[in-house]
């Protein structure tokens, strides 16, 4: 068939469908949507967005617009630049050289060197690749119920997304202990028996060849529920894992650039230096840019060995929205924001959970918090209610997901520029979307 001789729609054929018609028909049934009756959404400020309907919506879940709905201040830093030039990295470029600077600036030594990827998936990627190279061993440790990225590799080593590649030879699969909750005998318990677990994957990769080049987590653990790990877990693990001569990645895509409120990295919480460091979502406050954050050593090596070079990545004009995305943190203190607002929050959140059996436990830290929710006859994960109250908000104009093994954790991860109105807000329908739930299931 030609193009000259293809059958397509007629105009007045496509306005008369549907766009969720048209959507399929183009990008196929299978792109997931949210809620059941999937959203239109046509525009955005700060931390609200609006539907087709010109409904308004108060944004509690999306991290890639770090500072906000059109930002004024990337928006035209990004159209200024675009005005000017945008090119890749194979010309000299200050702006480009000014966000490095930047950057690395907001990093523990020796982190000192920067890859600039597309996306988080390719910095995730990239980061397993040099890893690779260094150790020169292939075996990677993963949490049991994790997502880092689409590509084939990164596919290969997926336990917490429907993916038909199955889990990689080379690839275990630890679980990650959760001590929300726990005593503290209990915890020393559950620690104990999570590093014989690390003990027992790494001994499993050396037996059978593969050997460790790496382990690559969430320091916030979200995909897995938002876990709070017991003390002393993650300098444990790091400690083993550079023993048996691989490195630690830690992908800072969701916890990265203060989310966490107490620092601008989740793996600063531990006070542990990664070897690799992943970036992607919030960097560009939602234009494409990701990166992968090291040490001059290992930058090295893997230049001395690999002609690395990426046509997109570290343009003048992703570099212009990341140094705006940074400036516009510094200058409106959204780091501390984040630390105060949290707190409030979480305390807000602990004051609905009082004598509410059906929360479990209060998660998350900073602007990233969520409610763990189960059946009060049996403790059990209740995913049925977590779903009806993510759509029971959005009738009410807030926008919440849901995650964990379960999903039975409210995921609430709004733009950094979040403030106590927004809170307020959030907390109040939160609280009448609980009394209805109540009420409905008496």
């Amino acid at each position: 068939m030609t193009l000259e001789t293809a059958t397509e729609p007629a105009p007045e054929a496509i306005l008369q469908e549907s766009l969720m018609d048209r959507r399929v028909r183009t990008i196929g049934p299978h792109s997931p949507l949210f809620y059941a009756t999937p959203l239109e959404i046509v525009a955005g400020e700060g931390v609200w967005v609006e539907d087709a309907a010109g409904k308004r919506y108060l944004d509690v879940y999306n991290n890639v617009p770090h500072v906000g709905h059109s930002n004024p201040d990337v928006r035209d830093a990004i159209a200024n630049q675009l005005q000017r030039i945008n090119l890749h990295t194979r010309y000299l470029n200050s702006g480009v050289v000014d966000y490095a600077e930047k950057l690395l600036s907001l990093f523990d030594q020796p982190l000192d060197r920067v890859f600039f990827t597309n996306s988080g998936s390719e910095a995730n990627e990239l980061a397993l690749r040099v890893a690779r190279q260094h150790t020169g061993n292939t075996g990677v440790l993963i949490s049991d119920h994790s997502y880092h990225g689409n590509t084939t590799t990164l596919a290969e080593l997926t336990t917490g997304l429907h993916v038909k590649e199955p889990l990689g030879a080379n690839v275990r699969a630890i679980r990650i202990p959760d001590a929300a909750g726990l005593t503290a005998a209990k915890r020393k318990r559950v620690l104990t028996e999570a590093l014989r677990e690390v003990d027992a994957a790494i001994a499993s990769l050396q037996a059978e060849g593969y050997g460790l080049s790496a382990i690559l987590y969430d320091p916030l653990f979200s995909t897995e529920g938002l876990l709070k790990t017991p003390d002393g877990y993650i300098e444990a693990v790091t400690d083993r894992v550079h023993a048996a001569g691989g490195l630690v990645i830690a992908d800072e895509v969701q916890s990265g650039f203060g989310r966490i409120g107490t620092h601008m990295w989740g793996h600063q919480a531990f006070g542990t230096t990664p070897d690799l460091v992943t970036l992607g979502k919030p960097m560009g406050n939602g234009y494409p840019v990701g990166g992968v954050i090291t040490t001059s050593a290992l930058l090295e090596e893997f230049g001395e060995n690999n002609t690395y070079f990426n046509t997109f990545a570290g343009s003048p004009v992703s570099s212009a929205a990341g140094l705006a995305v940074l400036r516009v943190m510094e200058e409106r203190g959204l780091l501390e924001n984040a630390h105060q607002l949290g707190k409030y929050i979480a305390d807000e959140l602990a004051a609905l959970a009082k004598g509410n059996p059906r929360i479990k436990n209060v998660r998350g830290s900073g602007l990233f918090f969520g409610l763990e929710l189960v059946n009060p006859e049996d403790s059990t994960p209740d995913p049925v209610i977590t779903k009806a109250l993510t759509e029971d908000l959005r009738t009410r104009g807030v926008l919440i997901g849901k995650i964990g093994r379960h999903e039975n954790v409210l995921k609430m991860r709004p733009p950094m520029v979040f403030d106590r109105e927004n809170a307020e807000y959030m907390i109040e329908q939160l609280r009448l979307a609980l009394e209805t739930l109540e009420g409905r299931t008496a």
